[in-house]
């Protein structure tokens, strides 16, 4: 008898004893991933060199894509420049040449896929393959849900979010998602020349939600980042071949706290900080625009 309960528990002791070293293995992993982390926190990345790339940035005319451009230009990069307003994204593109860069400024619509096929197709005739891209181009309604004409709903989605699928990058809160399968899926095929860097600023001060606030008492805590600052870490983030950077670091903490804490609490420090109020101001100034 107990030569044939040994032999009906013996095909399955390597099978335990692969999945005990599998999950061993997992955690030096983890551990491993966790360290590195922390130590990319607390010390300065080592910065590649971008000299002779060819940086592809959307939304080049705007305020932080002209920023994107002039630093990528000071690092050496041949530029593509794409955005919907023709004057704002050549007055970019003079502004990089006079660094010294090769530009090529393209009027493109992402809002219409056509517009990104066929601009894709004449930047490899006549430019080359793109090397790097910095999908910086987005939209916003500014109206509350049931406000928002269907227009303007879908435009936002177009442009923050469709047109970044088939521009391969990613960005706003519904395509972080898609950033990390897209990571992922690079890692299965072997592609890990390929990099991908997910950034998430807090409200710039670009004019774009002007009148967005938090809580009057905190707003000196958290104050609207500035432009410049947040494409110079941007780059940093980008040249360093960070997976994922919060700007400031302050942000890290909502980013755990929504998988950490239950809805309640997330709900409740949301309230605290004012986050349900901060945009009727932006909502009223728009409407106000408008009529």
């Amino acid at each position: 008898m107990f030569c044939s309960w040994a032999l009906k528990f013996l095909p399955a002791a390597p099978a335990a004893m692969v999945v005990l070293v599998d999950l061993l293995l997992m955690l030096l992993d983890l551990s491993y991933s966790i360290l590195c982390a922390v130590l990319q926190t607390l010390l300065p990345p080592r910065l590649k060199s971008v000299e002779g790339e060819l940086c592809l940035i959307t939304g080049a005319g705007g305020a932080l894509g002209r920023l994107f451009a002039l630093e990528f230009a000071k690092e050496g990069a041949q530029l593509v420049l794409w955005d919907c307003d023709t004057a704002a994204n050549e007055h970019t593109a003079r502004l990089a040449r006079d660094l010294g860069v090769k530009v090529h400024a393209y009027t493109v619509d992402l809002s219409k896929r056509e517009h990104i096929y066929e601009a894709a197709d004449r930047v490899r005739a006549e430019v080359g393959d793109v090397t790097m891209v910095v999908n910086n181009a987005g939209v916003v309604a500014g109206r509350r849900l049931l406000d928002c004409p269907d227009e303007l709903l879908e435009r936002t989605l177009l442009v923050n979010c469709h047109a970044l699928f088939w521009d391969y990058c990613a960005s706003k809160f519904g395509a972080v998602g898609f950033h990390e399968s897209l990571a992922l899926e690079l890692q299965a095929e072997n592609q890990g020349g390929i990099k991908t860097t997910l950034v998430c600023p807090y409200i710039v001060n670009n004019g774009m939600f002007a009148g967005c606030e938090i809580r009057k008492e905190l707003r000196s805590l958290i104050p609207p980042l500035e432009p410049l600052y947040t494409v110079q870490e941007s780059m940093k983030a980008i040249l360093g071949e960070q997976q994922m950077v919060c700007i400031p670091r302050l942000i890290y903490i909502p980013f755990l706290a929504r998988v950490l804490l239950p809805w309640e609490a997330n709900l409740a420090t949301y309230r605290f900080m004012g986050g349900d109020k901060c945009m009727l101001p932006f909502i009223n100034r728009t409407e106000t625009k408008v009529t």
